[in-house]
């Protein structure tokens, strides 16, 4: 199996209430059965209207905001948060991020990123008659590792762990514990062609596996539940 992966260039500032799918649509129209389009946070909240007001001039201004979005905290350390959201992310910040947004807002994380890409990839087959999957990505840190790495936050039309548990390894050794994050996986190889601060809001990924393809959530597959969760 061979991927290729491009950037969805062309696609305009998005606003609140911008047809996302539609935007997608016209800036890449050759998209195929078969394709995983990942699509960054930030352009998801945007048109969804997750955005709140800060004061410029305070830099601890989106802090309160932080606080807002967490149902836990984690860890303190200087001004830096670590926190759970509504959604089961631990995560920096709760997920609040200023990069890539008007001056005086922040951006949140949409209410539900699950449901955000089962309507872009809705829109999506409306617009274009494909059926595509669909990733919503974020940049999140990790414990014990240094650097960030996208992870998806949300995805549609494409299972988001595949479970290789009972099957051989190459040597014949039955996997016991092997579940591959597939859409994390992929979120992180379109990031590597979208960049931080070139603006490319979107990519395509073509050439995955169809077996990867079907229903998928990042919430209920992702994300351990607490009595699984050996560091909560």
């Amino acid at each position: 199996m061979s991927l290729h992966i491009w950037p969805i260039e062309g696609i305009p500032e998005v606003r609140r209430g911008d047809d996302l799918a539609g935007l997608i649509a016209a800036a890449e129209p050759a998209l195929v059965d078969g394709d995983v389009v990942v699509v960054t946070q930030k352009v998801v909240s945007k048109a969804e209207g997750a955005m709140a007001r800060i004061d410029p001039d305070d830099a601890r201004g989106h802090k309160a905001i932080v606080e807002d979005q967490s149902v836990r905290i984690v860890r303190r350390r200087g001004d830096l948060i670590i926190s759970e959201t509504k959604h089961g992310f631990v995560c920096a910040n709760a997920g609040v991020d200023l990069s890539n947004v008007d001056e005086g807002w922040a951006a949140l994380l949409p209410d539900d990123s699950d449901r955000s890409a089962r309507r872009i990839r809705d829109g999506l087959r409306a617009a274009l008659d494909v059926e595509v999957g669909v990733i919503v990505s974020d940049t999140f840190g990790r414990p014990w590792r240094r650097g960030l790495t996208d992870v998806a936050i949300g995805c549609a039309g494409i299972r988001a762990v595949v479970d290789l548990r009972g099957t051989e390894d190459a040597r014949g050794r039955v996997l016991q514990v092997t579940e591959v994050c597939i859409v994390d996986e992929l979120a992180a190889a379109a990031e590597l062609v979208m960049g931080k601060a070139t603006g490319v809001a979107a990519a395509v990924v073509r050439g995955v596996d169809p077996a990867w393809l079907g229903r998928g959530e990042v919430h209920a597959e992702v994300v351990r539940p607490p009595q699984e969760d050996l560091f909560r």
